[in-house]
């Protein structure tokens, strides 16, 4: 790939960017309560099929990598590639996701209860690996389908906001050997003060047979659920997921994401990430590495 055609594509992400976080969100910072539709349960289908804000919308273009993962291993012998991949350590990363209600008050104008489908997608381009071509070396795809149900009560000095239960399919769209992907049924609890809140997601695997199944134990590396601790106030937004197998001894394994950033000029903002641990990736789900990146963003967990 020619550099003529980098500054095209790299300026065509830029653009989509930057139109799909403004266009479509307006750039503005909503509480959970607000990004889930629920402050009026009596609004009938209102909002029914509009495009809105779901996880971080941002781009790294530089993602430094202590530990790229060369020769990615399965237990499943038919998910094994022979050849090693020469990788760079450093590479752009993206993400882009939203989400739109489709079905309202599931429940009665009572007790509300809404239908939600969530897409977002990540991406890992070796941008520098000329030599390689610049070839995208992982791209994680997630398509959702949730059920969320607003509740009223506190917890430790939060509201609570919402209960979910949906879901979740995963996948990087591979042919084998690096074919990764699972499906999940996910519980979803969320509170919320001020200027933070809190999500805490544990999920159940839907297993598959021996044979179609991609990752064998990826929910001892992947985990089996997630605490997610947003905060934002003034210029300033934090994050931190944390992931765990909530299993102990050899399967005692989990991962850390530490996410900072500044807004810099109207809605832009300066965006910075660190992991650490397993299943950065769907393809290095049972590989430990640590990342840190740089770039922008336009959307954040709050």
């Amino acid at each position: 790939m020619g550099f003529k055609k980098i500054f095209v594509f790299l300026l065509l992400i830029i653009c989509v960017f930057i139109t799909f976080a403004q266009d479509l969100f307006e750039g503005k910072d909503y509480s959970l309560s607000e990004q889930w539709d629920l402050n009026d349960l009596k609004s009938g289908n209102k909002g029914l099929f509009v495009i809105k804000k779901y996880k971080p919308l941002y781009v790294l273009p530089l993602n430094i990598i202590s530990d790229v993962n060369e020769m990615p291993y399965s237990d499943n012998p038919e998910r094994n590639p022979t050849t090693p991949q020469e990788l760079d350590n450093a590479e752009l990363k993206f993400q882009l996701s939203f989400k739109t209600k489709v079905l309202t008050n599931l429940l009665g104008k009572k007790y509300g209860g809404d239908l939600w489908i969530g897409y977002t997608q990540s991406s890992r381009w070796q941008l520098f690996n000329y030599e390689q071509s610049r070839p995208f070396r992982e791209t994680n795809y997630e398509p959702e389908l949730m059920f969320i149900l607003p509740v009223n009560y506190q917890f430790l000095g939060l509201d609570g906001v919402f209960m979910g239960l949906g879901i979740n399919h995963q996948s990087n769209g591979r042919g084998n050997p690096y074919s990764r992907s699972w499906n999940r049924i996910i519980a979803e609890f969320a509170w919320e003060g001020k200027h933070s809140s809190i999500m805490f997601k544990p999920w159940l695997r839907l297993q598959e047979t021996s044979d179609e199944d991609d990752n064998p134990g990826i929910e001892n590396y992947m985990g089996r659920g997630e605490l997610l601790f947003a905060y934002g106030k003034g210029l300033h937004n934090f994050s931190c997921i944390a992931r765990h197998s909530m299993r102990f001894g050899d399967n005692n394994r989990g991962s850390i994401q530490l996410d900072y950033a500044i807004q810099i000029w109207d809605h832009l903002k300066f965006h910075t990430q660190f992991f650490s641990g397993y299943g950065e990736s769907m393809i290095d789900y049972n590989h430990k590495q640590t990342t840190f990146g740089f770039g922008f963003s336009l959307v954040e967990w709050r």
